[in-house]
């Protein structure tokens, strides 16, 4: 296999292609108002997971910057897993939030529920649960302990587009449902991010985010507008919206083959500590673990396949660092790597990666 296979590509054809070039054609190429595709891609977004509200941003950074701003969380607690990219993080401190990091279960890398109602205190307000590569099994535990201590969530689905919850797309859970639609995602675009809305007031709640994401922006009538609100500059452009429209349209099919790839991954390599298979997840990474982690890796690339690690501990790093022991959170860091898993990945490469994997292990 002299072709290096990559880690994460993008896949797309010539639909995507089309809608991007009708959109550079037509000049129109962004709207901060987000009317014509960013409307429309909203729109479809909602329906397709059926939520009460969608707002279109321009990443999954500012969708949990946004919504996180719908809460009060100046000098409160906010429990998040510290097994998460930065922008989880960062979102909680944007608003003056204070991050209370909590371990992770060892089987599905989701946050754990037993240290997650241990860190509770008075000064709790949100719990930001993560859908680390598309597995979500702590959604029903979390509906629970936040109504049992009147906690409010915010929940990071970037990993979690199209997968399902309850017979239900996920994005419906909770109040505010976050998605990323950054280029190696499931649903894949050059920039962008959505906000679901679920709570009683969406209707209110997206007018202003409506604002929020477009300098503050509001009560436009042509050239005249008011600003009342500080906001920001997180609309998401035409383009992008051209492509995710795109995208959604295939986004089950491209989901189900990410789901065979993983099945495959589960049931053939032979490893003892890998991720595991359930019916809901979208799997927008594979993970395995093990020691001497590096040798793999360089092992791997010599053999033409990337493999990545997702993620360091975000409570060991310097801005974000607690005098803290996470033991599971270390462990799994130190000891992770993903596999390529994308919808664009074909037999031959998969059966390579599989039977390359195997052979380390045998070796050893």
């Amino acid at each position: 296999m002299k072709k290096k296979i990559s880690l994460f590509l993008p896949d797309f054809n010539n639909d995507e292609i089309r809608a991007a070039t009708r959109t550079l054609q037509s000049g129109f190429w962004a709207s901060g108002s987000g009317t014509n595709k960013v409307l429309e891609f909203e729109t479809k977004f909602k329906k397709f997971i059926g939520a009460k509200d969608c707002v279109a941003v321009d990443s999954g950074t500012a969708a949990l910057h946004l919504a996180l701003s719908m809460t009060n969380l100046k000098n409160k607690e906010v429990l998040v897993p510290s097994f998460t990219f930065a922008s989880t993080v960062n979102a909680i401190l944007y608003n003056g939030g204070k991050p209370v990091f909590v371990d992770i279960d060892p089987n599905t890398l989701n946050i754990d529920i037993q240290d997650l109602e241990n860190k509770i205190t008075k000064k709790t307000s949100l719990i930001l649960p993560v859908y680390y590569a598309g597995l979500h099994s702590s959604i029903k535990q979390i509906q629970k302990i936040s109504k049992n201590y009147n906690l409010e969530v915010v929940s990071d689905a970037a990993h979690a587009c199209g997968a399902n919850f309850n017979q239900k797309k996920i994005g419906t859970e909770f109040d505010y449902v976050c998605f990323s639609f950054h280029p190696v995602k499931n649903l894949a675009m050059p920039k962008g991010g959505m906000i679901a809305l679920n709570g009683k007031n969406h209707s209110s709640i997206k007018k202003k985010l409506n604002s929020l994401r477009w300098c503050g922006i509001s009560d436009r009538n042509g050239p005249f507008y008011d600003i009342s609100l500080l906001g920001f500059n997180y609309y998401m452009e035409e383009i992008s919206a051209s492509i995710g429209l795109s995208q959604l349209k295939k986004l089950d099919i491209m989901n189900s083959r990410r789901i065979k790839i993983a099945k495959r991954y589960f049931e053939e390599l032979e490893i003892s500590h890998k991720m595991p298979i359930t019916k809901d997840s979208c799997y927008h990474l594979y993970w395995i673990t093990m020691k001497n982690r590096q040798q793999f890796r360089e092992f791997m690339l010599k053999k033409g396949i990337e493999t990545g690690i997702h993620y360091p501990s975000a409570h060991l790093m310097s801005l974000y660092r607690k005098k803290i022991k996470l033991p599971i959170t270390e462990k799994i860091s130190q000891e992770i790597v993903t596999l390529p898993i994308r919808s664009n990945l074909d037999n031959a490469s998969l059966n390579y990666i599989i039977k390359t994997t195997n052979s380390y292990f045998k070796n050893l």
